[in-house]
């Protein structure tokens, strides 16, 4: 099981402040997990509310940050959608009524047993959780994460898709 009930007080607490920077160097995870393949591997990263993946093929490496400190390591704000010849990115913010959000934080927490996934959850609010999940193909990665940050009677959910072809 992958999911790691995390002792620290996160640092993305704002989802309107995530932004998203490719190519810096990884910072230091909270929890991860490395999905290898004979000739690949892709790490996916929870930072404090945010997240970190690096994907390997190729003899290519490939960094994504999706954090509050991505701005400040030379990122941009989290766009709705970047691309380049061999990388696609998408990101969507959703505001959901209380049960709604609940509901969503208990399926993820769920998933986060299945293989390929993982999930950190944060003090103060057991719906506090960054999940990701990931999967190689012939082509490269794919990977998906969710951001969750619960409120006084809603919640907000940041979803990114990623996929990877080097």
């Amino acid at each position: 099981m992958s999911l790691y009930l995390l002792d620290v007080e996160p640092t993305d607490v704002d989802a309107a402040a995530l932004g998203l920077v490719l190519g810096a160097p990884a910072p230091p995870a909270l929890a991860e997990l490395v999905i290898e393949t004979a000739d690949a591997a892709l790490t996916l990263g929870v930072l404090g509310a945010s997240h970190v993946v690096t994907a390997w093929a190729s003899g290519k490496k490939l960094t994504e940050q999706v954090s509050c400190d991505a701005l400040a390591a030379g990122g941009e704000p989290l766009p709705a959608a970047e691309s380049t010849d061999n990388y696609r990115f998408e990101s969507s913010s959703t505001v959901l009524d209380r049960s709604e959000f609940d509901s969503e934080a208990a399926s993820l927490r769920e998933s986060a047993g299945q293989d390929g996934w993982i999930c950190g959850s944060f003090p103060g609010d057991d719906t506090a959780l960054t999940a990701l999940c990931g999967v190689r193909d012939r082509q490269g990665w794919s990977w998906q994460s969710w951001h969750l940050y619960p409120g006084e009677g809603t919640g907000v959910i940041v979803k990114t898709r990623s996929r990877w072809q080097p």
